[in-house]
């Protein structure tokens, strides 16, 4: 109700301040703040209205609009002690200590009530203090001694809260320390604090940048930009963060189309781009080591991922992506290693969940039948590439070419392993299985439904058998 009234409402000066009054007390500041600033149009000598608006902006948090209102209350009405005392409070928090001063000293010669003089006399007793910490912090980083000095302005930024020059100084002190997320926090605040505060737009980009975080740095160098187009090493440092962020987009989009060769070769250019930041050789090798264990290159895939491990031991996705292509290289026991210490630091990732169970799965397999052994070709191989495997290997165990029987009975069954081996390995169903560590042909391990053992029996269900066709006729191989 007050607030439909307060805009139907249009008054002298004395009823715009009684309804903004009203107004404050109810909450609406937005509302509050329309009549104090009609007030103050309409009187602009009344020092009440400067100091109701005063009242509004710091409910609102707006400290910076609040002090000139106070100053005004302060020339119109110099002994008005409630605003200079406010104002004293305010100049303390943006860490003006001197003027500050001198506001608390004047309060306490201006008869103040007893409250007020309890409240000044202990806020300029604050004031002491933090003029003694500000002298021992700069002493202190002049020295290089970023710990102690550091130390100071965390004491001093608790009362000055709103006090850039300490927040820089904290923060330089931060990027020596090496501690770059406390640095961030503080450069933050004061690119709020001052205003056009280009230097620390530029900070923040530097630090974002050396921590490989190519996005954040880009929009940190824009802001700087945008205050001063003509900044010369925000100028600098854009085309360089424009240039690889461009070729780390570019990288990524060629890894969504999964063209991981072409990926591999663009990261390779995001190294020669920036070759002195680390956190940026170390990120393009992670990727890369991605790329290489999806495209089926293990042994490259292994390399790279065990570079970017020892530089950082507990990085998930390169131990996922090193596990997987230990399993490619049938490396089922590393690969083990690496699922479990990637699950130490990540508990709930599905991927590693199931990759391990896969490992394991592939191990235990492993040490009963392994198809691919048995062909003597790679995980990776092609289909043509078992087929040749397979015929080869075919000619030389046809149980044909033995006579002694116990080198035929050796022949026969190893002919068997063979030609189950090419039967799960050239149907993509059957291979998938096997794969996921299920032998297709053993009953044992089928897990519902799906095909089932199609050899029964010895060599002599294989009488006629053509490694080299379909046609149901006998052979014998002969030798020179």
């Amino acid at each position: 109700v007050v607030s439909v009234c307060s805009k139907l409402y249009d008054g002298g000066v004395e009823n715009h301040l009684e309804m903004g009054k009203k107004l404050l007390a109810a909450g609406q500041l937005a509302d509050a703040l329309s009549h104090f600033h009609a007030a103050v149009d309409g009187d602009p000598k009344n020092y009440m209205a400067y100091y109701r608006r005063a009242t509004v902006y710091l409910a609102m948090g707006k400290s910076k609009s609040a002090l000139p209102d106070l100053s005004k209350v302060i020339e119109l009405k110099p002994d008005f002690t409630s605003a200079r005392l406010q104002r004293g409070n305010l100049l303390l928090k943006h860490g003006k200590l001197d003027e500050a001063e001198s506001d608390f000293k004047k309060v306490l010669k201006s008869n103040p009530s007893s409250r007020e003089e309890q409240e000044a006399q202990s806020q300029l007793k604050k004031s002491d203090e933090i003029q003694r910490l500000v002298a021992q912090a700069q002493s202190d980083f002049t020295r290089r001694d970023y710990g102690s000095a550091a130390s100071h302005l965390d004491i001093i930024i608790d009362t000055c809260v709103w006090d850039a020059d300490s927040r820089e100084m904290r923060a330089e002190c931060f990027i020596q320390l090496g501690e770059m997320g406390k640095a961030i926090s503080d450069l933050k605040a004061t690119s709020k604090l001052k205003s056009d505060n280009t230097q620390a737009f530029y900070k923040l980009s530097t630090i974002y940048y050396n921590l490989g975080d190519h996005e954040m740095s880009l929009n940190e160098v824009r802001e700087c930009l945008k205050l001063d187009p003509d900044h010369k090493q925000c100028f600098s440092h854009y085309k360089q963060v424009k240039k690889l962020n461009k070729q780390i987009q570019a990288a990524e989009e060629l890894i969504q189309q999964e063209k991981y060769s072409d990926a591999v070769s663009k990261y390779e250019s995001v190294m020669k781009t920036e070759p002195n930041v680390p956190q940026f050789i170390l990120n393009a090798k992670e990727r890369t080591c991605h790329c290489l264990s999806k495209d089926q290159q293990p042994a490259k895939a292994i390399s790279v991922c065990s570079e970017v491990l020892k530089a950082d031991p507990q990085n998930v996705n390169a131990l996922k992506d090193r596990a997987e292509a230990y399993l490619q290289d049938d490396q089922y026991e590393e690969a083990i290693k690496d699922f479990e210490s990637a699950k130490e630091h990540s508990e709930n990732d599905r991927q590693i969940k199931e990759g391990l169970e896969r490992a394991q799965r592939l191990l235990k397999q492993s040490q009963k039948r392994d198809y691919y052994k048995i062909l003597g070709v790679k995980r990776t191989a092609q289909k043509k590439e078992i087929l040749k495997a397979y015929r080869k290997l075919a000619q030389q165990w046809h149980p044909d070419n033995f006579q002694d029987a116990e080198e035929k009975k050796k022949a026969e069954k190893k002919f068997i392993d063979i030609a189950q081996a090419k039967e799960v390995l050239t149907d993509p169903e059957m291979r998938s299985k096997f794969d996921q560590g299920e032998d297709p042909m053993d009953p044992e391990s089928q897990q519902g439904g799906g095909h089932h053992h199609h050899f029964h029996g010895g060599w002599e269900n294989f009488q006629g058998f053509n490694p080299f066709g379909s046609g149901p006729f006998n052979f014998k191989f002969n030798f020179n």
